[in-house]
């Protein structure tokens, strides 16, 4: 029987598979066992489902800055970016850019009767303007149509409703850059018409952005000919620092030229994003380790239950460290179980949370996320591999720490004293 037991491969396996029976003959151990396995489950699809839901929220808001804003943007701080057709040709475009284009950008006020609001105007060459953002298809009403000389405008929908206009209307607008005469200083103002109003999804742009014709913009502006700098859009958004540093490296024998990425430019935001998803993931995490930690009871109590087992065991020749595994491996086994269920129905949730949510609302005739209130409207959703990776391996390791102190108990067990009154 002691060769038979010390032949049988993965024998320890079998016999913690045999004590974790949820139907066990003391009816506590197996509560306290089930508990602990629901604990961890509840924890990992917690941790999963808001660290999905917040990446869901940083590639909703991302893709929102971005659809106004550009990849990267080559300006001179301080003064115009003159001859800007020989430092766009500078641009290799086989490094991965799709696309490159001028703008002027400059601070006004757009005025309608008594409403006034100050903005950033943006010159673009419509055309060319597609190559680095997707405005076009954030057109709401009118048209995408910016032509040279019409003095046309693009505003955003929270702009129009301050101001009570709509497509068709004519605004003021009133530039910063004021005129010099005998008279004294006069303010610079041009009526343009309303053409086509956006909604980008961000009060950002949509309250205080205006986009007019290039030639309009540096006419206005009096730019003469410069442009305020070039906005280009990537290939693939991952190769933003590669790509920023070849262009610094590009533009590193003119000391004036700034290299800049919307990564520096929206940092403050992302930052605090990813400072949440930490704080939430270490929160959640002392949710997990408190389940995990319900091993312990379980295996401390199963150890006084099994102590005749062990006994035997010890006496047909299975040695301490065997004892230790045993116990080890059914610790694991309930955190293993928890942690495949956990990410089982934390994944499910987090890729269908998009219909579970407005379900939700429906049923208790409440809106969680109020269109007024609220950038985002609804709860967006993005399962990361690597953060489902993380988790797991946490929950595993958790429950392995978990059950080392009452593995190591068992393993000290004397198979005389346990025998003794039996």
């Amino acid at each position: 029987m002691t060769k038979s037991v010390k032949n049988k491969k993965f024998y320890e396996f079998w016999i913690a598979l045999r004590y974790t029976n949820l139907k066990n003959t003391n009816q506590f151990i197996s509560f306290i066992s089930l508990t602990s396995i629901i604990g961890i489950t509840l924890g990992v699809m917690a941790l999963i489902i808001v660290l999905s839901v917040m990446n869901g929220f940083q590639s909703e808001l991302k893709s929102r800055i971005l659809s106004v804003t550009s990849h990267i943007e080559i300006t001179k701080p301080g003064r115009d970016l003159n001859n800007w057709q020989q430092t766009k040709k500078t641009i290799n475009k086989d490094m991965g850019i799709d696309g490159v284009s001028p703008y002027v950008e400059d601070q006004a006020m757009i005025s309608v009767g008594k409403r006034n609001r100050g903005v950033i105007v943006r010159g673009i060459f419509p055309e060319i303007e597609k190559d680095v953002s997707d405005i076009n298809t954030k057109i709401s009403s009118g048209a995408y149509r910016l032509n040279e000389g019409q003095y046309d405008i693009l505003i955003g929908v929270d702009l129009a409703r301050y101001l009570g206009v709509s497509v068709g209307d004519k605004v003021a607008m009133i530039s910063s850059k004021s005129n010099f005469s005998a008279a004294g200083i006069m303010p610079r103002i041009k009526r343009f018409n309303i053409s086509g109003i956006f909604d980008s999804g961000m009060y950002e742009y949509d309250a205080g952005l205006a986009l007019i014709n290039l030639k309009d913009a540096q006419t206005f502006f009096k730019k003469n000919k410069n442009v305020s700098g070039l906005r280009v859009e990537l290939n693939n958004i991952d190769d933003t620092e590669k790509i920023s540093n070849y262009l610094k490296k590009t533009f590193s024998h003119d000391p004036f030229v700034y290299v800049s990425d919307w990564r520096i430019q929206h940092a403050n935001l992302f930052a605090a994003i990813e400072l949440e998803k930490k704080v939430m993931f270490i929160i959640l995490t002392l949710i997990i380790a408190v389940a995990a930690f319900n091993i312990v009871s379980t295996l401390v109590m199963g150890v006084t239950e099994k102590r005749s087992d062990i006994a035997i065991l010890r006496t047909i020749g299975v040695n301490q460290k065997s004892i230790m595994y045993i116990f080890i491996l059914q610790g694991f086994i309930i955190g293993a179980l928890g942690t495949f269920f956990g990410i089982f129905f934390g994944v499910a949730i987090s890729l269908n949370i998009e219909t579970i949510v407005p379900l939700i609302e429906r049923i208790f005739n409440t809106e969680f996320l109020a269109k007024d209130i609220y950038l985002i409207s609804t709860v967006p959703s993005k399962v990361m591999t690597v953060d489902v990776y993380r988790i797991g391996l946490m929950g595993l390791f958790l429950s392995l720490v978990a059950s080392i102190y009452p593995s190591y108990k068992a393993s000290k067990v004397d198979p005389a004293t346990a025998l003794k009154y039996e």
